[in-house]
């Protein structure tokens, strides 16, 4: 699919599958296009170009009303006026369900999301996750093809958040529905999802699991943009077949080289290594690069290590060290060896 709005192309030229029973993750920056590809298959939006299918019923001309789509929106557009109960049923009532059916199935959908008990509250009486659970039992309640969320979580606290996300993704599994999650949070994307299309500038960069995803990134967008990276300039050694061998200092890291498309042996790359892929070196021939300690940040489990390096593309990196370690470690402006984990690494040319 396609969309522009006047000059803007929002979305350029958009495939994508969704499975049945699959929960797909839209992920990306501000202004990439996921909300509006959200939005085209609900029918809010009519693409310029391009075909919507559901279960191989061709929808692009079809009102959002006929879609047989739930939606939960960011602000949850609960109708303040009506109970619970009444909001989780106004889909139903609108599709001429029956009286004894509608209370029926309000009934399991708010124990679904556990809120049994609760029918004749208002909105307003309820807290922000409560009026969430409202908001998803109302979507769930048509027994809707496909589910769509815009951001659900967006106006909880943080355990409020972790703890709805584990709920919304029982009930999913539960019901089997498949789902289209929009978010640009990366945690709840990896956390949620089955696959995730990491979305810039209206088109889908990559579309994998969250493990390939976060382990092999296909672009620097991706690998910038997917959970904390550290950037070295290092020197493309060599290539052999889908390997290439990339020198650090003393060290030699195995990185794929399809995202090394053009570069030439001895050029200069960028070596892109998660904070886990990093460790202090035991002894000086283990390092692979030398740096001054900047700070050390306490975060429960582990030590926010933070290390001014000259070979960092920001000027340092950041390493997470097992708490039980910190005895070891030393204070601020203290030369430590950096060495490398393993080789969950990945490499592209220099910018």
């Amino acid at each position: 699919m396609t969309k522009r709005f006047g000059a803007i192309t929002a979305l350029d030229d958009v495939s994508l599958m969704v499975s049945r029973g699959e929960l797909m993750t839209l992920l990306g920056p501000s202004g990439c296009g996921k909300t509006t590809l959200l939005n085209l298959v609900a029918g809010f939006l009519i693409p310029d170009s391009g075909e919507i299918a559901i279960a191989g019923r061709r929808m692009t001309e079809l009102p959002a009303y006929r879609r047989e789509i739930g939606i939960m929106f960011q602000n949850y557009a609960l109708f303040p006026h009506m109970t619970v109960a009444a909001n989780v049923g106004y889909g139903l009532k609108m599709r001429r369900i029956a009286k004894a059916e509608i209370a029926h199935r309000v009934g399991e959908a708010l124990a679904l999301v556990k809120l049994a008990g609760l029918e004749d509250r208002k909105p307003r009486q309820l807290s922000g996750g409560q009026q969430q659970r409202v908001a998803l039992a109302r979507a769930l309640v048509i027994r809707p093809q496909v589910l769509l969320l815009d951001e659900p979580f967006s106006a909880l606290d943080r355990n409020l958040r972790a703890s709805m996300q584990v709920e919304l993704k029982e009930i999913q599994r539960k019901l089997g529905v498949t789902t289209i999650f929009v978010t640009h949070d990366q945690s709840e994307a990896l956390s949620l999802s089955d696959r995730i299309a990491v979305m810039a500038d209206g088109r889908i960069r990559q579309l994998d699991t969250p493990d390939e995803i976060y382990r092999h990134p296909l672009d620097r967008f991706v690998a910038s943009f997917i959970g904390d990276a550290n950037v070295l300039r290092a020197r493309l050694e060599r290539i052999d077949g889908a390997v290439a061998t990339v020198a650090l200092g003393a060290a030699r890291v195995a990185v794929p080289a399809r995202t090394l498309q053009g570069a030439a042996v001895g050029n200069p790359i960028d070596l892109f290594v998660r904070p886990e892929g990093l460790r202090v070196a035991d002894n000086e021939g283990a390092a692979a690069v030398h740096g001054l300690v900047a700070a050390q940040i306490y975060q429960g489990g582990h030590i926010d290590l933070y290390v001014e390096v000259p070979q960092a593309l920001s000027g340092r990196v950041l390493l997470r060290v097992p708490s039980h370690e910190a005895a070891s470690l030393r204070p601020p402006g203290t030369r430590i060896g950096i060495a490398l984990a393993g080789d969950a690494a990945v490499a592209f040319r220099a910018e």
